[in-house]
């Protein structure tokens, strides 16, 4: 037997990726419900490649009662209205937003790094997936920490714009096209604060009181709350002009020694990890080449002279999957084998 699932912001970016990866996983699904805002109500979506094809339904209307799980991706004001309410009716609410990351009462879930912390859902029937930078940089961290216990990160990421959204996306593209095909003046920046093709952009999120953005302060916090809480964390949080696919440049200082040589046969085996590691032109991964696998890549692997046990890496992820979609989807397969299940 299956499950009856409902997928939430079905014509998001990120929604779109979790019907993808739902078929490609073969996820038991008896029913699926696909919901979006009353603007998109009654417009077909695809599931994945299958061919299969689902009406949407204005989520305002629906009735979660009866329903097992619904994937979330609809921000944080929408979540705030819906997520009680699919909770309270019984349905798991598994959240892609921010709003419910550092409830004391909500899991934040990796399930290759916390597993065990999905147990604590029932508290308020839901479970939040992580920030996308969070979610890669904790996959390459955990069995490195198991190992050699993480003190410090000092983490710089090269984020692309499809974390912002369709809109982000759709900026880089004109903005690019009208530097290629000048056909009149370049249209200012909307969604970025500054232009985004042929730039970077030290700035994610708003900026707080200590000069960090929140995105930067996600990072800390979220994996503090994920790893350990006594890892030290810093972060710098960049926008890249790169369509999809996160990088992060990760420097780790631990209490234990750990040659470099040690850390890559410890990430050859580690779960959710792919090293590719050599020290050679074109020996390491880059975004391009991540987008549409499941994978949280690792190359770069080398000693940092500068502390007595500290290492480099570069780690990439496709941030729609890794960074989004796919984790949701593995705390829906998490959940159903724990919590939820059938037959």
């Amino acid at each position: 037997m299956g499950y009856r699932v409902v997928v939430a912001g079905a014509t998001g970016n990120v929604g779109r990726e979790m019907l993808a990866i739902l078929a490609e996983r073969e996820f038991p699904i008896d029913e699926l419900a696909v919901l979006a805002s009353s603007r998109s109500t009654g417009d077909m979506v695809d599931f994945g490649d299958t061919g299969k094809q689902y009406k949407i339904q204005n989520i305002e209307h629906f009735d979660p009662t009866g329903w097992d799980m619904a994937l979330f991706a609809i921000g944080s004001e929408a979540t705030k209205v819906h997520a009680p309410r699919f909770a309270a009716a019984g349905c798991t609410v598994i959240d892609n937003s921010s709003l419910y990351r550092m409830d004391p009462d909500v899991p934040l879930v990796v399930p290759e790094v916390n597993p065990d912390a999905i147990d604590g859902y029932t508290k308020k029937n839901i479970i939040a997936n992580p920030n996308c930078s969070t979610a890669q940089m904790v996959v390459a961290l955990k069995p490195l920490h198991d190992a050699a216990k993480i003190k410090r990160v000092v983490v710089a990421t090269y984020q692309s714009v499809s974390g912002a959204g369709k809109d982000g996306m759709d900026e880089l593209f004109e903005q690019t096209r009208a530097i290629y095909m000048p056909t009149g003046e370049m249209s200012p920046p909307q969604k970025f604060t500054k232009q985004i093709a042929f730039n970077v952009i030290p700035h994610i999120d708003v900026f707080l009181d200590d000069g960090s953005t929140k995105e930067e302060w996600k990072m800390v916090a979220e994996t503090k709350k994920i790893l350990d809480p006594k890892i030290k964390i810093t972060a710098t949080c960049v926008r890249v002009p790169v369509f999809v696919g996160h990088s992060e440049a990760i420097n780790i200082e631990f209490e234990n020694e750990i040659s470099a040589k040690e850390a890559q046969d410890i990430l050859r085996e580690a779960p959710g990890v792919m090293l590719i590691d050599k020290r050679e032109d074109g020996g390491y991964v880059t975004p391009i080449e991540c987008v549409g696998e499941y994978a949280t890549f690792v190359s770069r692997v080398r000693e940092d002279p500068t502390v007595d046990s500290g290492l480099s890496l570069w780690c990439v992820s496709d941030n729609l999957r890794k960074g989004a979609a796919l984790n949701a989807v593995q705390i829906a397969e998490l959940l159903g084998r724990r919590h939820l299940k059938k037959g």
